[in-house]
């Protein structure tokens, strides 16, 4: 693909690639961030932790206070808890820090006459690097790449989702587009979901994208699994960007990749 000319200079949160070294395994991470063309600022935020092995996305839900209020209280709650829980990390440390981002976002957007709300998707490796565990509100998502398989390792948790599984509509259809902005758990919900939590391996070879609608929506499945199979985490970031401008830059845009590698030799 041809490298577009750099429209991120105002939108991006540039991150330095980096290794972040555990008993078994070494994760080699970068993340970037685009606006687009549609809205007038980013929404997104991202997580990429100095020191723990821990990286998250979060995706406002529309364009305006109650949107970017939502996602900088949710990751900045997630952190926050995450970070005094370790080095327990597990569904009780998990579900205590949703818990306490789910108050913090529905406080924050109390006194706002607008939704206030945010999707969220976080990856959190346990301290030895034997399994990590995957944190779901909405419909940012996470991908594994292993062996050649480019796999959706998430749920969407939207209509649209609910509906193309249960035959409602076809895919192609005027509902299912609408359906697929209508959210049913996400941070700020009034019912305060729970996040779905998964727990994963990681091995040596594993490629794992966290990334917003974004990307998803925007960037080709066979082209994703080409893009994340570059020798670099921030080389597939810098591409998988540019894919998201070249299909229309139609929503903002953010990407983490994490590369596992070996634990090297003591």
């Amino acid at each position: 693909m041809p490298h577009l000319p750099d429209r991120r200079a105002e939108a991006t949160v540039p991150v330095e690639p980096r290794g972040l070294p555990l008993p078994e395994i070494a994760l080699e991470v970068a993340s970037g961030t685009e606006t687009g063309h549609r809205y007038p600022a980013n929404f997104d935020v991202l997580h990429v932790d100095p020191t723990l092995p821990f990286v998250a996305v979060a995706d406002g839900m529309g364009a305006g206070e109650g949107s970017r209020r939502a996602g900088t209280t949710a990751m900045g709650a997630l952190v926050t808890q995450v970070r005094a829980a370790w080095p327990e990390v597990g569904p009780r440390q998990l579900r205590t820090a949703v818990a306490t981002l789910q108050a913090r976002v529905r406080a924050a957007g109390a006194e706002l006459a607008e939704l206030t709300g945010c999707t969220l998707t976080a990856l959190v490796v346990e301290p030895d690097g034997g399994q990590g565990w995957l944190v779901q509100l909405g419909d940012s998502r996470a991908y594994r790449l292993r062996d050649g398989l480019l796999e959706l390792m998430t749920v969407d948790h939207t209509a649209a989702w609910l509906g193309l599984l249960n035959g409602w509509y076809p895919a192609d259809s005027p509902a299912a587009t609408r359906a697929r902005y209508q959210l049913t758990r996400y941070a700020g919900h009034p019912g305060e979901p729970e996040a779905d939590l998964l727990a994963v391996s990681l091995r040596p070879g594993d490629v794992w994208l966290l990334c917003t609608d974004g990307i998803s929506d925007q960037v080709d499945y066979h082209l994703m699994r080409e893009l994340l199979a570059a020798p670099r985490p921030h080389e597939a970031v810098r591409d998988l960007l540019d894919g998201s401008l070249e299909a229309g830059g139609d929503d903002n845009a953010s990407a983490v990749v994490v590369r596992v590698h070996a634990a090297a030799p003591r």
